[in-house]
């Protein structure tokens, strides 16, 4: 008989040892949590039957499932400390495990709690577990009851041991302009590390959620798969360490150099948690259960459409002033848009902003630019039928600003030494571990949302890391809780946001994909996922970053030809099915696009409003992967009930004669019969599958043939195709 939906059975056998199964309906966790013994992890992977679980207690290694430095210190570990006599060493064992179910909400919370045998110092290990997702959540709390603080020194998340063999990791890298890089690698003896030390954004260069294929190279559609994502928005150590053993040991966590956290008597360190799951469909089937669970758990308004909109900072830059404002927020409620951003460059009063090196910190509006303010484009997009949003940057300042004219005690800076600047030769991060610092931040937003309750959505920026170590407001001693402290202050101002301001949009931009993680994203709808916008590079990136997060989170927008990022040219219609494919918008000055350009893109608002729900509610089935190289990318989205689904085929090489693979199609009901329609079409013949019906059986087996170019006259380097598929009777 199957455990039944999050079961936990903890059960003392013959004095040997307890048995603790925490599970959902599709994956399990087996640990065994005797007290006095050492806590040890036993199974990670597909649903149990409850009859194999005494078997596999028997027969299956055991191993640590906190593993702690100080008693056995060749091996890897998950958590270090000093305590007040100078002790490096720390031995636990399970003093209790408990469960508490909450019926309300669906879910169960299973508690570890580990004693050292000689201080009393406390690590609870926790799982969460809820009865309609995939998805277990585990973190740790660390505590202790010792007379003077005890330095912690490393503070993992979680530890998971991964039996060897042909393993795969897969994981996220990139750079400005390039995010969200998909990399994919065998397993070898050796540790491999994947770091962030930015200190403020922390998805730029690498990201803080990976994938494990056990049965060799990795699979869109198939073989046994764990996916592992940090919720956090700071600094994060994800390790793989291969030693000599049977084992690859990941622990993942809170990176903790330059962090020692000094742990006062009665305080409860919380480390972040880390969402596991598995999947046997590979590692779109990893991300299906990571979006499902993202968009009802961890995303701010996750079952809310968003809006089509149009952001400025393409179209103008710097350069705005209110005529111009206006013509864009008409030309975009003309082609059938619903909200318009404006974006930098509108506030500064002493200092103007200009350019990127004044006014960050002075959130007052420049009235040369806009002589009514931001009522007066309020009204009017209110008389467009339109919303208004409008961008910025709060943890910030310039050198040359009203803010760090009054409050140089703000910033983070070395003592004694000269700030270190950023962006513009002039920006500062303010430090958000100063209490005084937090409520300007909050401040920000809500005098802005308290003056013009009607703003819509807010694009909130942060372009620099941190680039040197200080903080005014911490003692001498607390120096290294800069980055900790940073991000607690970070998500306390979110959170004061969201409990007085639940129903705003906000974007989390950060010098482009910098934030795109689950740690932020309860406050946060979507983020932007680069700066660079062009349509060939954004189909490698908003593949790779879908491995972890649902297209409603990321912003995808049609820019202008050239690409001001590459500077390659491509036409609208591959510009709009890309953008098509996740959260549509625009990043351009519509005064510059062609009358066929406009008309095109018209339409494809009004289709993608029709498609909008499937793409930003349903289920992503990633079929062919561009980093195949061989000329293709694919993919799709069907809804929960597998009656309406989007296909999407892209070109990325243009090759004359060359053949590039048919792509089946996966996800529908095989049972079911669907009528294939063209979307966004641009030929003057229709596609042979245009109108015709064909089982779900047959098109997952398939596919349909698609010819690699488009007719005269608008062939090109650049093909790509949009299918509507709708269930028929």
């Amino acid at each position: 008989m199957r455990m039944t939906l999050l079961a936990l059975a903890l059960a003392v056998g013959a004095g040997a040892s307890a048995q603790l199964h925490v599970g959902t309906s599709n994956v399990s966790l087996l640990l065994d949590a005797q007290p006095g013994e050492r806590f040890e992890y036993v199974y990670f992977g597909p649903a149990l039957a409850e009859a194999d679980i005494p078997a596999i207690m028997a027969t299956e290694t055991h191993v640590d499932a906190y593993p702690v430095y100080g008693m056995d210190v060749c091996n890897p570990y998950a958590f270090a400390a000093t305590h007040a006599d100078g002790s490096m060493a720390t031995d636990v064992r399970v003093e209790s495990a408990t469960q508490t179910r909450d019926e309300a909400a669906g879910s169960t919370t299973t508690r570890v709690r580990l004693k050292d045998t000689m201080y009393p110092f406390y690590i609870d290990v926790v799982y969460l577990t809820r009865d309609d997702c995939d998805v277990i959540e585990t973190w740790t709390e660390i505590s202790h009851q010792e007379r003077k603080p005890v330095t912690l020194t490393e503070f993992a998340s979680a530890y998971l041991p991964i039996r060897r063999g042909d393993v795969w990791l897969s994981h996220l890298n990139g750079a400005w302009g390039n995010e969200g890089n998909l990399n994919q690698e065998k397993l070898t003896p050796g540790i491999k590390t994947i770091r962030n030390i930015d200190g403020v954004r922390n998805s730029q260069n690498a990201h803080s959620e990976v994938m494990f294929s056990l049965d060799g190279k990795p699979d869109e559609r198939k073989g046994r798969t764990i996916g592992a994502a940090l919720c956090y928005s700071g600094n994060f150590d994800l390790s793989v360490n291969t030693d000599a053993s049977a084992w690859h040991r990941f622990t993942a966590g809170i990176d903790a150099d330059n962090s020692a956290y000094p742990l006062a008597k009665g305080e409860v360190f919380v480390t972040p948690a880390l969402a596991l799951t598995y999947s046997d469909a590979g590692t779109s089937g990893v991300s299906r259960n990571f979006h499902r669970w993202g968009r009802k758990y961890r995303l701010c308004h996750g079952d809310t459409e968003r809006k089509v909109l149009l952001n400025s900072w393409e179209g103008i830059y710097f350069d705005v002033n209110e005529p111009v404002v206006k013509e864009m927020m008409g030309d975009i409620a003309e082609m059938g848009g619903e909200l318009f951003v404006l974006d930098d460059g509108w506030f500064g009063d002493k200092y103007p902003r200009t350019g990127d090196k004044s006014g960050l910190g002075d959130w007052v509006i420049d009235r040369n630019k806009l002589p009514d303010g931001i009522s007066g484009l309020l009204k009017a997009a209110d008389s467009l039928g339109i919303k208004f949003g409008i961008w910025i940057e709060p943890e910030m300042a310039n050198k040359y600003s009203e803010l760090y004219d009054k409050h140089p005690d703000w910033i983070v800076q070395a003592p004694g030494r000269d700030p270190i600047y950023g962006r513009g030769g002039t920006q500062l991060v303010l430090d958000l571990g100063n209490p005084a610092v937090q409520e300007h931040v909050f401040n920000v937003f809500d005098r802005l949302m308290s003056e013009y309750p009607a703003i819509d959505y807010i694009k909130w920026d942060a372009n620099m890391p941190i680039k040197n170590h200080g903080s005014h407001y911490q003692s001498a001693d607390g120096q290294s809780r800069l980055y900790i402290d940073y991000h607690r202050g970070f998500e306390n101002v979110c959170r004061r946001i969201r409990q007085k301001y639940p129903d705003v949009t906000v974007q989390a931009c950060a010098s482009g994909g910098g934030r795109a993680n689950w740690g932020i994203l309860p406050y946060f709808d979507e983020f932007w996922v680069s700066d660079n916008t062009d349509p060939l590079q954004r189909v490698y990136m908003q593949w790779g970053t879908s491995y972890f997060f649902p297209a409603m989170t990321m912003a995808s927008h049609i820019s202008a030809s050239p690409c001001h990022a590459t500077h390659r040219a491509t036409p609208i219609k591959y510009r709009v099915d890309v953008a098509m494919s996740g959260r549509l918008g625009l990043e351009l000055q519509p005064k510059h696009m062609t009358d066929f350009e406009k008309e095109f893109s018209k339409k494809a608002i009004e289709t993608y409003k029709q498609i909008r729900p499937v793409i930003q509610l349903g289920d992503q089935y990633r079929l062919h992967s561009p980093y195949e190289g061989d000329g293709v990318a694919a993919l799709m989205y069907v809804d929960e009930p597998r009656d309406h689904a989007v296909f999407f085929w892209y070109k990325t090489e243009d090759f004359h004669n060359h053949h590039y693979p048919r792509v089946a199609m996966d996800g529908l009901d095989p049972d079911k019969m669907y009528r294939i329609t063209e979307l966004n079409r641009i030929d003057d013949n229709p596609l042979a599958c245009d109108g015709q019906i064909f089982s779900g059986a047959w098109l997952m087996a398939n596919g349909v043939d698609l010819p690699y170019r488009h007719g005269m006259p608008y062939m090109s380097d650049y093909s790509s195709r949009v299918l509507r598929l709708d269930a028929v009777d």
